[in-house]
């Protein structure tokens, strides 16, 4: 008998994964689909990522307008002004960085700046949860090349917008440059406060130092600036500055760059600041600094965009030790609640450089140059071009003499008169020779020898010295009647102290860019203008200005050197223009408006010259100027004119051209017109009859 079936039992027996797939069957085909969008989803996403990075990697960056601050040195390397437009900003290379700085800097800005390509997706995401919740863009975890990019192309409005265009920019920096290119270039970019933008121009404004010699408390004080430029400035908040340098140096300890012992010490050690705005000289030769941007603008055609922006550096030959004695100098020469100016200009002789200028007694209140003023009367101080142009003609010498009286001068053919006038109406009334009447500055001797030369030829001189000023061939141009500047007449003398060699001035040695690369190179240029035996005679002629009975002989115990030069004095300017073999100087002392000057206002210059010549080289051993070939030195009798040989009861050393020094003896019988007390020239005759009777003895022995 069969048994009944069970149906339902060996229903009860089927695998239930059919049932199973039958209910999950539609779940699992959502999931698959849903599978299959996001992996082309990813995949377009991974598509459109490589294909915007190749996009990015063929684009160019942004040009980024960085100005640079551009510099201008002494002869000595420092500092003495800068140029920027808004922004003081240095750039230097990395490894002239202090390595405290670099680590004070990725300790508290971006500790992971080595390991990441841009973005420190830690702080990212920490950020995005912060505005998310705020619905705003609050808060940034910046990366120092985000700021970069940031600070380079993009404005600081926190909206999304900007936060792309950095994103772009992040990535395309990082793809160009290596991480220590981007460091390097965050830390000449970003704003440590006070107009100073980059690390360099921050340490020297904050310290007077070099980004390279920063030490570790100066580096963490600094680094912790850029978070909040006036919040944590240390000239505005000591307390913020020096937390936020305390924390600096917890975020080092706690990298392991420094131990906590150097933590302690750095944070204890009171930092020697800058006064704020007393950096780089401020204020110092303001005078010269206006010229050389004005021989850089106007002369050599550099760029004002380049001058105030383009980091160029501009070497000068000012002299810090000579500048700052011109203005202390001239600070005690004249009283500060007097009206009464003064300029004073340096010069080297040996190669043109300018040493010193002061244009004025206060820049601040007037920034007229007076040193290039072409509005004052050289008085005196012009005689020397006079008497070297007597000596070169031949017709005149130290001898030559002219009575000292009051004369009317006749010239143009007889049509006019001149009568010169000796100052305070004083006249020696007899004889006197070429260094006496220089010595002594007496008028008439001036203009009986431009006279006897001729006023064109004095002209000639006076251009061959560096003198433009224009100038009339008139008798009153003996007596410096014809404006000139103290620039022209400081170069002018210089010919005399350099052997008779005029060395044009310079004031800017060479310019360089933000690179190194020479802009600009002084050509030295120079020429023998007179002879050397020409030179130095005439600066025999005018060391006897500082003897006794020399203009200014009241100042001879103040310099403790040879020195030669010329005193001039006009009713409403004074000057003393001098020299030493190293340095020529111009000190002109006047009112702006012509105003007349007293005695005691006249006599200030020399004064000024004097303790300004004998400072200034104060270290420099004295020198006597060297005596060239074509130069005789004998002692001769002043009252006759003769060699002083035997019993001649006086006797003077006296200096010549060769062959126009006298041949007649003192006490000897003298031949027709060898008495040596000739006027009017005679006395030039007298040497030149010597000369050929001497020429005839010989030829007939």
């Amino acid at each position: 008998m069969n048994k009944p079936s069970n149906r339902k039992g060996k229903q009860s027996r089927r695998p239930a994964f059919p049932i199973i797939t039958e209910r999950f069957l539609p779940q699992f085909l959502k999931i698959k689909k849903w599978l299959r969008w996001t992996a082309a989803a990813f995949t377009l996403m991974v598509l459109i990522l490589v294909g915007t990075l190749i996009y990015l990697r063929t684009q160019s960056l942004p040009v980024a307008a960085i100005s640079q601050t551009s510099q201008m040195l002494d002869l000595q390397g420092n500092v003495i002004d800068t140029f920027h437009a808004g922004e003081n900003r240095r750039s230097v290379q990395l490894s002239d960085i202090s390595h405290y700085v670099i680590e004070a800097t990725l300790a508290i800005e971006d500790r992971r700046f080595y390991d990441h390509r841009g973005f420190d997706m830690k702080g990212m995401a920490r950020a995005v949860m912060v505005n998310v919740q705020s619905f705003s863009a609050r808060q940034g975890a910046s990366t120092l090349t985000q700021q970069l990019a940031r600070n380079l192309y993009l404005t600081h409005e926190r909206t999304w917008q900007r936060k792309m265009k950095e994103a772009m920019y992040t990535v395309q920096l990082e793809m160009s440059y290596s991480k220590d290119e981007i460091l390097g270039m965050y830390l000449n970019q970003i704003y440590y406060g006070h107009g100073s933008y980059g690390i360099e121009a921050a340490a020297m404004m904050y310290f007077d130092k070099h980004a390279s010699e920063l030490s570790l408390a100066e580096s963490a004080m600094l680094a912790g600036i850029p978070k909040g430029p006036k919040y944590y400035s240390p000239y505005l908040n000591m307390k913020n500055a020096k937390d936020r340098q305390l924390t600096i140096l917890q975020a080092m300890l706690e990298g392991g760059s420094i131990t906590s012992e150097q933590a302690d010490a750095a944070y204890a050690e009171v930092l020697n600041f800058q006064t704020l705005g007393s950096g780089e000289q401020e204020g110092f030769a303001p005078y010269f600094r206006d010229y050389i941007r004005y021989i850089a603008v106007d002369k050599l055609g550099i760029n004002e965009h380049l001058l105030n922006e383009g980091g160029i550096t501009i070497y000068t030959t000012l002299d810090p030790k000579a500048q700052a004695t011109a203005e202390e100098v001239i600070a005690q020469g004249i009283p500060e609640n007097s009206e009464q100016q003064a300029a004073l200009v340096a010069i080297d002789p040996r190669n043109g450089y300018i040493k010193a200028m002061v244009g004025g007694k206060n820049y601040k209140k007037n920034q007229y140059n007076r040193v290039f003023a072409k509005t004052r009367q050289p008085g005196s101080s012009f005689k020397p071009f006079l008497y070297l142009t007597a000596l070169q003609s031949g017709f005149m010498s130290p001898l030559t003499r002219f009575k000292s009286e009051p004369t009317v001068f006749t010239y143009d053919e007889g049509r006019k008169t001149y009568e010169p006038r000796n100052y305070g109406d004083k006249y020696l009334n007899e004889l006197i020779d070429m260094r006496k009447a220089l010595a002594s500055s007496d008028n008439i001797y001036a203009v009986n020898t431009i006279m006897t030369v001729g006023a064109d030829k004095v002209i000639e001189t006076a251009r061959k010295l560096g003198v433009d000023s224009p100038m009339q061939p008139v008798p009153s141009l003996a007596l410096g009647t014809f404006p000139v500047s103290p620039f022209e007449m400081a170069s002018a003398f210089g010919t005399f102290a350099n052997g008779g060699i005029h060395a044009e001035p310079i004031a800017i040695i060479r310019i360089e860019d933000r690179k190194g690369q020479v802009l600009y190179e002084a050509e030295h240029k120079s020429e023998q203008a007179v002879t050397a035996a020409e030179a130095y005679v005439m600066t025999s002629l005018m060391e006897s200005v500082f003897e006794e009975g020399g203009t200014a002989f009241r100042v001879s115990s103040i310099i403790k050197r040879p020195v030669a030069g010329k005193t001039g004095t006009t009713p409403t300017d004074a000057w003393l223009v001098g020299y030493t073999p190293e340095l020529a100087t111009a000190v002109w002392v006047g009112y702006d408006k012509d105003r007349k000057l007293t005695v005691a206002e006249a006599y200030r210059a020399a004064p000024i010259f004097a303790k300004f010549t004998e400072q200034a080289l104060a270290s420099v051993p004295p020198k006597i100027f060297p005596i060239p070939e074509g130069v005789v030195t004998v002692y001769i009798d002043p009252t006759s004119g003769k060699l002083a040989e035997g019993n001649c009861p006086n006797r003077r050393l006296e200096t010549f051209l060769s062959g126009t020094e006298p041949t007649a003896v003192c006490g000897e019988p003298a031949a027709a017109g060898e008495d040596g007390s000739n006027s009017a020239g005679d006395g030039a005759k007298a040497d030149r009859r010597s000369w050929w009777s001497d020429l005839k003895r010989w030829w007939t022995d």
